[in-house]
């Protein structure tokens, strides 16, 4: 008999309870990796007293305030574990129903729609958020996008990625997926030069918080190329402010000398 909180049981129900608070907060767009001792304080700052401390079954194990979301450390080995055991079953119920599907086809045979779709795209948003380097939920998630055709399904992605970037700010996995998530939205929508724009919005915020992140400038000098030539002038005007608060990340230094030879480029032709 299995007990305490290693219990299948138990081990499902956290994972239940950490895509639940995902789910009712869309809007996260801070996720951190806290120990147990830190939910007193945090629930003191945002303004609660312990008789007052809001009570949604979760407040041991994820703190979920202002659209910002802790969880627990006690917890991370166990859910992760769960969650890669889920996500990796929903995916392969989604192989087999996909070549179920393919065989029904040959056969002229009607197929219903992919009802496991949508347990893989919950259950490795769940694995990516504890473990961003797992390759194999981000190309379960590329091989599902890349058979949409509305731009929500990619600026939603874009988000996705954004809040895994928020713990994970030198994830390559992470930065390589949003690189494919431009790629196939420059293909299909006219949207790109602002998605552009907040690209490069994104990597200097998040360079102000993670200091001598390659990643995240390697990511900003890759968008160069999708640039207008206002754009580059602009992109020159900002860092040069940057560079001047930052002498001694030199990421910076080189993201500007792709900008110049990018303008000279288009100056000359």
């Amino acid at each position: 008999m299995k007990q305490g909180p290693s219990s299948e049981d138990d081990c499902f129900s956290l994972l239940k309870q950490f895509e639940h608070v995902l789910e009712s907060d869309p809007l996260i767009d801070e996720v951190g990796f806290i120990h147990p001792s830190q939910f007193t304080m945090l629930d003191k700052e945002a303004g609660f007293s312990n008789e007052f401390q809001p009570n949604n079954g979760t407040s041991s194990k994820f703190w979920n305030q202002d659209h910002k979301l802790g969880i627990s450390t006690d917890i991370l080995v166990q859910l992760c574990k769960d969650a890669k055991h889920v996500f990796l079953l929903a995916l392969q119920e989604y192989k087999s129903h996909g070549n179920a599907c393919d065989e029904s086809q040959i056969k002229n045979i009607s197929c219903s729609p992919c009802i496991p779709e949508s347990d893989v795209m919950k259950h490795s948003q769940s694995v990516l958020l504890l473990s961003s380097d797992f390759g194999t939920a981000w190309n379960a998630r590329k091989l599902i996008l890349s058979k949409k055709d509305h731009l929500s399904a990619f600026t939603e992605e874009l988000r996705l990625s954004g809040l895994i970037l928020s713990n994970s700010p030198k994830s390559e996995s992470t930065w390589s997926h949003r690189r494919w998530i431009i790629k196939m939205i420059s293909q299909s929508f006219s949207t790109l030069q602002e998605i552009i724009t907040k690209e490069s919005e994104l990597v200097e915020s998040i360079g102000e918080r993670s200091k001598m992140n390659y990643r995240a400038w390697h990511h900003r000098c890759w968008l160069v190329s999708y640039m207008t030539i206002e754009q580059v002038i602009q992109e020159l005007n900002k860092s040069k402010r940057w560079a001047g608060l930052h002498v001694a990340d030199s990421s910076c230094f080189h993201y500007r000398r792709v900008l110049e030879v990018k303008d000279t480029t288009i100056i000359l032709h």
